[in-house]
């Protein structure tokens, strides 16, 4: 595919229904950069993120980072969709396998990047239309990858009953990415963001009041691809983190924690920092264990 199919592909989000949809897309968009690109831009700052430049046909956008120890090349992805597939299958029998718990991890990654990086081909007028269509294609398919490892899991609307003087006096509708539900009774509620700009409060907000209005301790989680965003002109560009840690440390430490906080691509100071890697983990840990957890 070139890039122009790429793009018009993208933009219909009924072609992605399934985790085979999304693994053949990334499949063609690797192998449109293997010899398509204008440039590779290293960042100035961390060199292990790279900006695809594309040629005329791309207007010569430059993409947001990609994480090139995450990012799996063309030649490397077959393989690794071969054990992303077994991984799905075998959920519960990979728990001490660490190399392929990194390949589900970089497998969703790559996969949600090059989904990003064709929207990033599209004209600077086109940025929110791009923005929405990312963010609505990444839930699905975080969706699609619980769903198929045998967890039922749904989008759409909790109505929380208030109760006065043990009388339920009204229901107030909240609205949710992921809602995960065990014969039908719920049993957590996540949300799912390419980053936490901007959503990081209303995260731990929805807890606070679900859990105060319901007097439930109703577990709430948080899917994230990453916390890094383009910065600088051409050619010195670099990237610049998206996560506001004293927020999150605020919330967790005063208001109230979240049962997990999950990533593909980690910024550094969550492993270091004692509160934050406390509480936040790469996905395979949803996947793999504490979602399990939730629906015991």
């Amino acid at each position: 595919m070139n890039l122009n199919e790429l793009v018009t592909f993208v933009k219909d989000k009924t072609n992605f229904n399934t985790l085979e949809d999304y693994a053949g897309f990334c499949h063609n968009y690797l192998e449109f950069v293997y010899s398509n690109l204008q440039a590779v831009i290293v960042s100035k700052n961390e060199n292990q993120y790279r900006f695809f430049q594309y040629k005329q046909d791309g207007s010569f956008n430059v993409t947001r980072p990609i994480n090139s120890d995450l990012m799996f090349s063309a030649n490397d992805f077959d393989k690794a969709h071969s054990d992303f597939n077994y991984a799905i299958s075998h959920i519960h029998d990979i728990k001490e396998n660490a190399e392929i718990r990194t390949t589900i991890n970089r497998f969703i990654y790559t996969c949600s990047q090059a989904v990003g990086a064709t929207l990033d081909a599209l004209p600077a007028g086109k940025s929110n239309m791009a923005r929405k269509i990312n963010g609505d294609l990444f839930e699905r398919y975080i969706r699609n990858i619980i769903s198929d490892i045998g967890v039922e899991v749904r989008e759409g609307t909790v109505k929380v009953p208030v109760i006065v003087d043990d009388q339920e006096m009204f229901k107030m509708s909240y609205q949710h990415d992921l809602i995960i539900e065990k014969n039908h009774d719920l049993k957590a509620i996540g949300s799912v963001k390419t980053s936490s700009k901007d959503r990081l409060d209303k995260i731990f907000i929805d807890k606070f009041l679900y859990n105060r209005l319901t007097s439930m301790e109703t577990p709430h989680f948080a899917v994230f691809l990453n916390d890094v965003q383009r910065k600088g002109k051409e050619p010195h560009y670099s990237i610049n983190t998206t996560f506001l840690t004293g927020h999150f440390k605020g919330y967790t430490v005063k208001l109230i924690p979240l049962d997990g906080v999950y990533y593909c691509d980690m910024r550094p100071i969550m492993k270091t920092d004692e509160i934050l890697r406390q509480n936040i983990f790469t996905l395979d840990n949803l996947l793999v264990e504490d979602i399990w957890n939730f629906v015991k």
